[in-house]
């Protein structure tokens, strides 16, 4: 017989699942024994039928339960005598079954006591040692189960199934928190991320449960934060007047109308300058909806909201300030010696249509005037100018029969028969272009076209009058030749 210690130690190294297992396979075995002692049972039950002699003394062992012993005893003997057959001794056979039967359900029922008191003992040990705890440092219930436990259908349930559980520590990941700040510096509705988030780090101690391999749940011991995350901050805009004219600090600004540059947001502050129409100034702040802090030719100041406009609402507001521009810088004592800053379209534009031009001269060669002013560095506003003026709007005999719109050449004597003859109007045109930019504009040195360096034979400057001390006797030449200047750059507003 195998001692209950034996029995413990063997099992106590062995997964409770192979137990299990080992017990249900004793249990078949004992049923399958049952059924065996059945049979023999019946065999002799048919050999009792067949014998018809028995002793009163046999009845009587009948009546007191010894029949079987004695009734082995006879038959033994006779069939002993006579040597004819043998048969075994069913009482020490029976005896022997019940005794192993007897033997095998107390070794089970033992087995699950021992395996149930260890869980047991292992439990209570584990919950002890560790003292878990949840969040809110509340000790775990512990509820005992004191149902009687059924031997059959715990091996039933727990041979084919395996639940292990595992305490490990992971590092997991810290959500990061999104925050969103107001800010009247961005147009209304409008979102900008000025700061990315970042997720922290902790360590998290876990109790993970698996069902035949496959997890089941989880029960969190402890946790400790390791690196913290980093908030996702954005800034929602809330200016409708930002929102209105889809623009943002920093944009350029055009004015809509004439006004006052002033040192405080307020309009009985300071004056700083005057700004007039179309011209542009770079947005820096927004202290209130109503009032602009804006830089305006390296002045800083302060505008009303309400006379500043986009591109992007107001496009046709772009050229109208290139063009403001222009007409600012145009003086009688500006510059010959750099281009106009018109484009192509600019010049077609000037000299279209022209009432004066009623041979249509200067609007068929808008485009020359155009290209010797990028060729030659010569402002082609002044020379178209300046050949208005010699051929009274091309109508004199030397610009229509010689195709000369300047009387280069001519001197005062003898001004037609000195004069030079071209083929075309634009062959004079870069003619003259050329001779003023080498011997009047420029100084003498100065990089010209072709790699040439200007001669400045009749240099005393680059004004209208500096070229008229030189280029003509008349000494009002340069205001009448700047009041043609004066015209046609007024044609672009």
């Amino acid at each position: 017989m195998i001692d209950d210690k034996d029995f413990s130690n063997q099992i106590s190294g062995r997964k409770l699942t192979d137990v299990f297992k080992e017990l249900e396979q004793a249990r078949k075995q004992y049923e399958n024994e049952n059924l065996m002692e059945q049979a023999r049972k019946n065999e002799k039950s048919t050999i009792k039928a067949k014998k018809t002699n028995f002793s009163p003394k046999t009845n009587q062992i009948m009546q007191n339960g010894f029949f079987e012993k004695q009734e082995n005893t006879t038959v033994e003997n006779n069939f002993s005598s006579n040597n004819s057959r043998k048969l075994k001794r069913p009482f020490t056979y029976k005896k022997a079954i019940s005794i192993s039967s007897i033997i095998l359900f107390i070794l089970i029922l033992v087995a699950v006591l021992v395996v149930s008191f260890s869980n047991s003992i292992l439990a209570k040990n584990s919950l002890a040692s560790s003292d878990v705890t949840t969040y809110d440092n509340t000790k775990l219930d512990i509820e005992i189960n004191r149902h009687r436990l059924n031997a059959h259908n715990l091996i039933t349930a727990n041979a084919a199934s395996e639940t292990i559980k595992e305490q490990v520590v992971e590092v997991r990941d810290i959500p990061y928190e999104i925050v969103r700040q107001e800010a009247n510096y961005l147009p209304k509705g409008e979102e900008k991320t000025v700061q990315e988030g970042a997720v922290g780090k902790k360590n998290v101690t876990v109790v993970k449960t698996y069902e035949n391999g496959e997890f089941v749940e989880e029960n969190i011991l402890n946790e400790e934060k390791i690196q913290d995350y980093l908030p996702q901050i954005i800034t929602v805009g809330t200016s409708d007047f930002l929102y209105k004219i889809q623009a943002h600090i920093g944009d350029t600004l055009y004015l809509n109308k004439n006004s006052v540059l002033r040192e405080n947001p307020d309009k009985t502050s300071t004056e700083v300058a005057e700004i007039e129409a179309y011209l542009d100034v770079k947005l820096l702040e927004l202290p209130s909806e109503e009032w602009c802090k804006v830089s305006y030719d390296s002045i800083e100041g302060y505008l009303p909201s309400d006379v500043l406009t986009s591109a992007k609402v107001t496009p046709n507001i772009v050229n109208k300030n290139r063009i403001k521009k222009i007409l600012d810088k145009v003086d009688i004592n500006m510059f010959l010696n750099t281009p106009s800053g018109l484009t192509l379209a600019d010049f077609e534009n000037v000299f279209k249509n022209l009432p004066q031009d009623v041979n249509n001269i200067f609007e068929e060669n808008a485009k020359v005037f155009y290209e010797v002013e990028q060729k030659y560095n010569i402002n082609g506003i002044f020379l178209a100018s300046l050949g208005i003026h010699e051929s009274q709007w091309g109508t004199s005999e030397i610009s229509k029969d010689k195709k000369n719109l300047f009387g280069y050449g001519a001197y005062d004597s003898t001004p037609y028969e000195s004069s030079y003859e071209f083929e075309t109007y634009e062959e004079g045109i870069d003619l003259v272009a050329r001779v003023l930019t080498k011997y009047y504009l420029n100084p003498a040195g100065t990089k010209i076209y072709n790699n040439e360096t200007a001669v400045a034979t009749y240099y005393n400057g680059s004004r209208l009058e500096d070229v008229n001390k030189r280029y003509a006797s008349d000494e009002d030449w340069h205001e009448k030749v700047y009041k043609y200047m004066e015209y046609l750059y007024n044609r672009l507003k």
